[in-house]
């Protein structure tokens, strides 16, 4: 793991956790998905991302914070501090190709494992 992350583990438990480093020689932030020592899956996300994920983490733990109902925002202290945090303007979607229609996957041929004797 590099110097510079953190360590998240799954509300659902059984060593399920999520790992957020720093690349700064990507210019990448990553967050990858583990199961034990098995990496499950990783996202690339530009450090420019960075700014627009941390607006909505703080929109999130506002309306999460003590007091907040399940069905909107709290009544007390939390209330405000929900209603102070600007909503992140959204990027503008460019469709670049047709998206309409079912999605055509294909199988993957089946490579013969080598035999060892």
């Amino acid at each position: 793991m590099p110097g510079f992350g953190d360590l998240f583990a799954d509300t659902r438990g059984d060593d399920r956790t999520m790992r957020v480093s720093y690349h700064p020689e990507r210019g990448a932030v990553v967050l990858s998905l583990w199961s034990g020592t098995v990496c499950r899956g990783s996202f690339r996300m530009a450090v420019g991302d960075a700014p627009r994920l941390l607006s909505l983490l703080a929109q999130i733990s506002a309306t999460a914070a003590p007091g907040a109902r399940p069905d909107g925002p709290a009544a007390g202290p939390g209330a405000r501090a929900a209603a102070e945090v600007p909503a992140p303007t959204p990027d503008p979607v460019e469709q670049t190709g047709q998206i309409a229609g079912p999605a055509h996957r294909a199988a993957l041929p089946v490579v013969p494992a080598p035999r060892v004797a």
